[in-house]
């Protein structure tokens, strides 16, 4: 059986779950770690035994034993420049959403990994998500027949907005709804956007980082599909879960209402109150199982590299989809629509956007 040496590179929520499934994983001959917070760092090696732990990812980066890296990181500016010299050393790299900040940099990440021919991907783990899945399944069956429209609709916890807003200046659907507009491009391919149009609420989240609480998306695909997603993260602290989404897909023969509140899984305790279990959006080890989308998807790009597959989120259609949050942005800002791909005058207009969110 081949065994590979992996790298984990940032060991926080997203990369220590990658990083404990990997180390249960008879595909992995060595496990290296790679994080900023000594603390961390030394927890996480306990915790998974792995070959090395070290504070400075160039000592992935230069250790030519090392094929695969998942790169975890934040603040997200880090994902670029470390992404950068993993795909320039030659190894295979999943890295999580975003793709980048800057168009620019999405595209030198690809043209770096075609030239060295390295597998390169982005961590979208809700294709991995069995609910998604089946209406990959029921759409290219021909169960619905010619879809119609789309619509999602996901929130997060107050407590887990504050988390992700206060780290980078990014908005609810460069962070949130990018998920969902990666997933539902994925179902509806080959169709791609042609026009966005946009609005944001501001609430709790303006005086912490100017964000919007919420905001509400119309896509239109070249085949006609309307697509509706909404995303925030102000749920009130109260709220028993992290994560709840609501999905409708309706088609000329039928339509699919998916249920991904997580309230099929109610825990309540005297000291905790009313928990809903498991709700996360990347999952979470439970004993000898995972329940979620992240271990999967861990699984599936290491399995990918080994056996010279193509990872199932190509690179290109994560740029397609930060090309989309990104008008989003931009169409938000302006009050009107915003066609794709982005013109150079729509593109200019988007670099001054960014630059002064900064």
């Amino acid at each position: 059986m081949k065994m590979v040496e992996v790298a984990v590179i940032g060991t926080g929520w997203c990369g220590g779950i990658r990083a404990l499934t990997l180390s249960q994983s008879s595909l992995v001959d060595r496990l290296h770690i790679c994080e900023i917070r000594p603390e961390r760092l030394a927890e996480v090696k306990e915790m998974t035994g792995a070959a090395t732990a070290t504070l400075d990812y160039q000592d992935i980066v230069n250790n030519p034993a090392i094929e695969v890296v998942y790169i975890s990181t934040t603040p997200e500016t880090t994902h670029y420049p470390i992404a950068r010299d993993c795909l320039r050393a030659g190894k295979h790299v999943l890295l999580e959403k975003p793709i980048a900040l800057e168009l620019a940099e999405a595209d030198d990440l690809i043209n770096i990994a075609k030239q060295n021919n390295v597998k390169f991907t982005i961590g979208y783990s809700q294709r991995f998500n069995p609910k998604i899945a089946y209406a990959k399944k029921k759409i290219t069956d021909g169960t619905l027949g010619q879809v119609v429209s789309v619509m999602v609709s996901r929130h997060l916890s107050r407590s887990l907005g504050k988390k992700i807003a206060g780290r980078v200046k990014l908005s609810p659907a460069a962070m949130e709804s990018t998920h969902d507009l990666d997933f539902v491009f994925w179902l509806l391919a080959p169709a791609k956007p042609v026009r966005i149009y946009s609005q944001g609420a501001y609430g709790y989240m303006q005086p912490l980082n100017g964000s919007y609480d919420c905001m509400w998306s119309i896509v239109t695909m070249d085949n006609g599909v309307v697509v509706t997603i909404g995303g925030g993260w102000n749920l009130p602290p109260s709220y028993p879960n992290y994560c709840q989404t609501w999905i409708e897909i309706t088609g000329v023969d039928g339509s699919l209402m998916l249920d991904d509140t997580a309230r099929d899984h109610w825990l309540n305790t005297v000291e905790g109150g009313q928990q809903f279990a498991m709700s996360t959006m990347p999952g979470e080890h439970v004993d000898h199982v995972f329940a979620g989308q992240m271990g999967p998807e861990t699984m599936h790009f290491l399995e990918c590299c080994l056996r010279d597959k193509p990872p199932m989120v190509d690179p290109m259609h994560a740029r397609m989809v930060m090309e989309t949050y990104s008008a989003a942005d931009l169409s938000a800002e302006r009050h009107e629509p915003v066609g794709l791909p982005l013109s150079n005058s729509a593109l200019a207009e988007l670099a001054e956007l960014q630059a002064a969110l900064r």
